[in-house]
């Protein structure tokens, strides 16, 4: 049986030394975020103080859930610039894209913490009723409001500006043993496939900070229908009940973002639409079977960028990896590929 495994250099010229351009990185996402944080951090301590004084459950709520804010805001900024700075490190194989993924996944984890906690201090408000300052409570509230808004907007501006940005990594391939070994690029797609409607948002690092303002907002829309509630009726039972409500819109978005971060992380990929189009790719030029895709193997490496390993079975003495790597060239979002084909000996 012969084997061969080959996949193509990026640059002829140099037909050892290839490079890896994967799309990380989001420089307005970056600034954003940090802008952000510096506005959350100051934000999170009024509200936390003026619950605190004002007794609103709601209100203290808020800035606990906004205290939470601040460190997944400050993980996803420094989850960028780790990123960045590490993008010419030739130990991270496939590029650093995962280290804003991992971002995202903890500031997911961080916002179930933070409704639960949102629960036990609404329950224990319902069973132990405070007097509550309303109109000072309502103030610290529209401002902490105001402030989301804004914050969110900062999030939105970044979002409409996000562009991949790939990082060269070379690494050398000596020449020393009879089998080529190399790996074909393609330019990855700026943003998801428009044909591909399973995969992810693009950036779920930003994805992440956007969520924790959104739900922020949220909750400083409930304090406020609860505050002005026991102001003008006396219904003092809806500030704790509002908390719960906003504690099950927190634990609602976090779940979200959980599956499309782990789904990265854990290479969750095989029923990505990409995945039938390789298949499909391999069937159509297969000679009505003399070539089979026996092994095969996705996975994500960049906001919309794959890798993937293939094994094919042919009785085609003639047939290439570079043909089979021109089968698959209409999907430029396969930015990596490694090919091995093995030759059915003659009956």
């Amino acid at each position: 049986m012969h084997d061969r495994t080959d996949a193509a250099p990026s640059d002829p010229s140099a037909p050892w030394e290839h490079h890896h351009r994967f799309d990380t990185g989001n420089a307005a996402a970056e600034r954003g975020t940090r802008q952000v944080l510096v506005i959350t951090l100051l934000m999170m301590a009024a509200e936390i103080v003026a619950g605190l004084v004002y007794g609103s459950m709601a209100l203290l709520a808020d800035g606990i859930h906004m205290s939470s804010h601040a460190l997944a805001i400050g993980l996803s900024a420094l989850a960028y610039a780790s990123a960045r700075r590490l993008a010419d490190d030739p130990r991270y194989a496939f590029g650093t894209w995962k280290i804003e993924v991992l971002a995202g996944y903890t500031s997911a984890v961080l916002l179930v913490v933070v409704a639960i906690l949102m629960a036990v201090g609404s329950i224990e408000r319902l069973l132990s009723p405070e007097p509550i300052r309303y109109i000072e409570a309502m103030v610290v509230a529209g401002i902490g409001l105001v402030v989301n808004l804004v914050c969110a907007l900062i999030l939105g501006g970044a979002h409409g500006h996000e562009h991949g940005h790939g990082h060269a990594h070379g690494h050398g391939h000596p020449h020393g043993h009879e089998h080529g070994h190399g790996h074909d690029h393609a330019h990855p797609h700026d943003s998801d496939h428009p044909d591909h409607a399973a995969a992810p948002p693009a950036d779920l690092n930003l994805r992440s900070a956007y969520v924790h303002v959104l739900t922020d907002a949220a909750t400083s829309v409930l304090a406020l229908v609860a505050l002005a509630a026991g102001w003008l009726w006396g219904w003092s039972w809806l500030d704790p009940v509002l908390g719960l409500v906003g504690a099950l819109v927190v634990l609602h978005w976090s779940r979200g973002l959980l599956g499309d971060s782990s789904r990265v992380l854990l290479d969750r990929e095989m029923d990505h639409p990409v995945v039938d189009e390789i298949r499909a790719a391999i069937a159509a030029h297969g000679r009505d079977g003399a070539t089979r895709l026996t092994d095969l193997h996705v996975w994500r490496i960049g906001r919309a960028s794959h890798a993937c390993t293939l094994v094919l079975v042919t009785d085609d003495a003639r047939l290439t990896p570079a043909q089979v790597r021109a089968w698959l060239a209409a999907h430029e979002e396969i930015v990596h590929v490694t090919i091995e084909i093995h030759l059915r000996p003659a009956p």
